[in-house]
């Protein structure tokens, strides 16, 4: 009464392809060394801007422990 059933799966309709009578495209003819130069730059303007922002990262590091080192002299003399 209570048994489980599997569900009804609709089957895809089954078509036959014929011969195809197209011949596969042809090169372009156009060469890719052309975009080599574009991918080059692309690749070389990344690599710039990613050191960059590392060169960034690395100044806001130095100016923060800087911030703490000199709050702490600053607090330090205060109570002495």
């Amino acid at each position: 009464m209570f048994r489980p059933r599997p569900p009804d799966i609709p089957h895809p309709p089954t078509t036959v392809h014929g011969h195809q009578d197209r011949a596969p495209l042809a090169f372009a003819g156009r060469p890719l060394a052309p975009y080599a130069g574009a991918v080059a730059a692309v690749v070389v303007v990344g690599i710039v801007l990613t050191a960059l922002l590392a060169a960034v990262a690395v100044t806001a590091v130095s100016v923060a422990v800087a911030a703490v080192v000199l709050r702490s002299l600053v607090n330090g003399a205060d109570r002495r």
